[in-house]
């Protein structure tokens, strides 16, 4: 065991399901913090605040362990844990816009998440702050340099974007640095979910990133769930699944067509498109709604397929899987993609690990992590999930990881849609008191949710999208690169702006 996981363990635990709580003293966290940088295998997964508390999610790398760890925040402030761990630095940006908690001797105290046109500041404090006069724009590093200049874009970029501000520090046509803004899309989601019961704050959860619903809605009812001690039946927990896969699915063929469009090659959207809106329509034969949103529920599903929806499914798995071919000769073949994407956007594994990225972005450097796999959870933990990996970690192997993706959750889903159709799909949440951490494989990657519950009430509460850890590697992978290959880099990572603006 690490020095750094030591001290969590070592101090008091509370209890918090399925893995239980630290609180450690501020004394003991900036040790944890000192600790950090000579060890590597500890992951911070995410980093949240309550009105009194600053909580952080690692994972012990070299075990498998999940340790939730807290510090209580004294006169305002606590510990940075940026210094030793670069992927905190925005986590600790949106705490003190949300909670006014200051980070000691952290490395960025520009706001994030507020704009300056905020009525109030800290409006998740006990007691926010009026704010007066005209908003400030929003702050970027500055770049000064022989030959160096700005070129901003955003945070409206044409089409159907999400919103990201960017700039770009550039030297001719060479990006020295990439910057990113992100907030435009913040809709007050922790305020929304508070006080209220987890089955109507689902909807909430739900419309976190409209093209992960399943996934963030499964991990939000997981903690519902383990914060009431409750468990949805194996019947929901299939349903789920097959909900997941569809969406891992679609989220792939959409990011395949997005980046056929950036590198303006028609024939990837002219297939994948297509093969997606079979997918979507399938998804609303079977259960009442193309992207499945408000489908999953804390305890179970709002609904078992309807008839005819595994039909529906099944035929379009099998147009699916009938067109894998035909995509990997567009990648592959004659006039393809592959010299375009080959060495574009690299990010090294050591970064990768770093920052604790998984999904495709994190298995096309060869951090082979699946929360399908582990930790596990029904009702993949009885299923035998294939874990593809590449090494490259630029554009191309981005693009192949999706490709080596398609023909395991196809075999997944049929896997799934074969199970027992018969059993309860839902039970009821009791009014309890608990806490609670759930988790779900989104196909961008890991998600996990964390709830307070008072009296069946939250409390408190997180949702931590792939895209917190995902965004800063695309800022990366743009450094020492071409301006043309902006939106090619971009569009191989596909990160979600909606999934962390909260």
């Amino acid at each position: 065991m690490s020095e750094a996981a030591a001290l969590i363990r070592a101090a008091p635990a509370l209890p918090c399901a399925p893995w239980p709580r630290h609180l450690l003293t501020a004394e003991a966290w900036r040790a944890l913090a000192a600790a950090l940088p000579g060890q590597p295998a500890l992951a911070l997964l995410a980093l949240w605040a309550d009105s009194g508390h600053v909580h952080a999610l690692f994972r012990d790398e070299d075990t498998g362990a999940i340790l939730p760890a807290s510090v209580a925040v004294a006169a305002g402030a606590y510990p940075a844990l940026s210094p030793a761990r670069p992927a905190a630095a925005w986590f600790e940006r949106m705490i003190l816009d949300l909670w006014g908690h200051a980070a000691e001797g952290g490395t960025d105290a520009r706001p994030w998440l507020d704009h300056g046109r905020w009525p109030v500041q800290a409006p998740l404090s006990p007691r926010p702050v009026p704010v007066g006069g005209p908003p400030e724009p929003p702050g970027f590093l500055p770049a000064d340099g022989p030959g160096l200049h700005v070129l901003p874009l955003g945070p409206v970029r044409g089409g159907i974007a999400e919103p990201a501000q960017l700039r770009l520090a550039v030297q001719g046509e060479l990006v020295v640095r990439l910057e990113t803004r992100l907030g435009w899309l913040h809709k007050g989601t922790l305020a929304l979910l508070r006080g209220k019961s987890p089955r109507a704050a689902a909807r909430f959860a739900a419309r976190l990133a409209g093209d992960s619903t399943v996934a963030h809605a499964i991990a939000f009812a997981r903690a519902a769930e383990a914060a009431s001690g409750v468990a949805a039946p194996p019947r929901a927990a299939m349903l789920r699944a097959v909900m997941a896969e569809i969406e891992r699915l679609a989220g792939h063929l959409a990011d395949l067509a997005s980046l056929g469009q950036a590198a303006g090659f028609a024939p990837l959207p002219a297939l994948c498109l297509p093969l997606r809106e079979a997918l979507l329509e399938a998804a609303a034969a079977a259960f009442g709604h193309r992207l499945m949103m408000d489908c999953v529920v804390p305890g179970g599903v709002a609904a078992a397929i309807a008839p005819g929806g595994e039909a529906a499914i099944a035929a379009a798995l099998t147009r699916l899987e009938a067109a894998l071919p035909a995509l990997a000769r567009l990648h592959d073949g004659s006039g393809s993609l592959l010299r375009r994407l080959v060495g574009v956007g690299v990010v090294t594994p050591a970064l990768t690990r770093a920052l604790a990225a998984g999904g495709v972005v994190g298995r096309a450097t060869g951090r082979a992590v699946d929360l399908r796999r582990h930790p596990g959870y029904p009702p993949y933990d009885g299923l035998d999930v294939p874990l593809p990996s590449r090494q490259a970690g630029d554009a191309d192997a981005r693009v192949r990881q999706r490709l080596d993706e398609l023909p395991h959750a196809i075999a997944l889903l049929r896997e799934l849609l074969a199970g027992p159709a018969e059993g309860a799909i839902g039970v009821a949440l009791p009014p309890a008191s608990g806490e609670g951490i759930g988790f779900a494989e989104g196909y961008r990657g890991d998600i996990w949710h964390w709830l307070r519950l008072d009296g069946g009430l939250i409390a408190a509460c997180f949702p931590r999208d792939p895209a917190w850890l995902h965004w800063p590697l695309a800022e990366a992978a743009m450094a020492g690169g071409a301006v043309e290959d902006l939106g090619l880099v971009l569009a191989s990572f596909h990160d979600s702006c909606a999934g962390m603006d909260l």
